[in-house]
């Protein structure tokens, strides 16, 4: 392995697809081993990069009438970006305590990324559309004088009363396709927990991906990977997704 070039400075020369298949063929042993260091430097690139994208989505949308807003009938105004608050590093060292390992993927998006949320409404999309926004909250930091532990100890409480039926447990990120558009859909997505290797398992939709794959699908549709069909839908996913760095 030390013969290997570093995979962080590979990853920025563009080399991300052979890094991220090294770092995932290692399994939770990177943990333990010199290169440790090294895997978590590359997740806090993607993780900065992922920033970067989300704040031109943001900015790109805001300028085009895009109304962020609640996933529900009253439709309230929300913020759809909450860098990480000072106790992201305590929250994250929660998540370990409580749940064992998190990817390390996953650790760079909390301390680096913060919390999104994509729900809304688009000027151009006349009526509302299960286009999936992105949607990753895991501080909860969106939600002031609240706790997402509780909600989170809730669900894994549940899952241990019978985990052998409800197989892997998935830490819950966001609601899924249709719950954002305000509609009854199925279970929330998330991260498969525990989980000690460089990049995780993201489920949604009934299937399960590489977490950063997820994310470079979700940026390369401008932050709303589903197409419903929607007048000008293409256009505006394009305009969104000019330029955003890959993962």
């Amino acid at each position: 392995m030390s013969s290997q070039p570093q995979w962080l400075s590979r990853y920025q020369n563009g080399q991300r697809d052979q890094v991220w298949h090294e770092l995932r063929q290692l399994g939770n042993s990177v943990r333990d081993s010199e290169w440790a260091e090294e895997a978590q430097a590359v997740c806090d690139e993607m993780a900065r990069r992922a920033r970067h994208n989300i704040e031109l989505i943001v900015e790109r949308l805001t300028n085009e009438g895009y109304r962020f807003h609640t996933n529900d009938d009253a439709q309230t105004a929300t913020m759809p970006h909450a860098p990480p608050t000072e106790q992201a590093a305590e929250h994250l060292q929660w998540l370990e305590e409580r749940f064992g390992p998190v990817p390390m993927t996953l650790s760079s998006w909390v301390r680096i990324v913060g919390d999104v949320w994509l729900v809304g409404t688009h000027p151009e999309w006349p009526t509302s559309t299960a286009s999936d926004p992105l949607v990753i909250e895991v501080e909860g930091s969106r939600y002031p004088g609240e706790s997402i532990r509780d909600y989170l100890d809730d669900e894994f409480t549940q899952w241990q009363e019978d985990p052998e039926d409800a197989g892997l447990f998935v830490l819950p990120l966001a609601p899924d396709r249709l719950h954002k558009d305000n509609t009854s859909g199925g279970a929330p997505y998330g991260i498969v927990l525990p989980d000690g290797c460089v990049d995780g398992l993201f489920s949604g939709e009934g299937t399960t991906m590489p977490f950063v794959a997820y994310l470079n699908w979700v940026f390369s549709e401008g932050g709303f990977p589903w197409a419903t069909g929607a007048e000008g839908e293409w256009r505006t996913k394009r305009r969104l997704a000019a330029d955003l760095l890959p993962l």
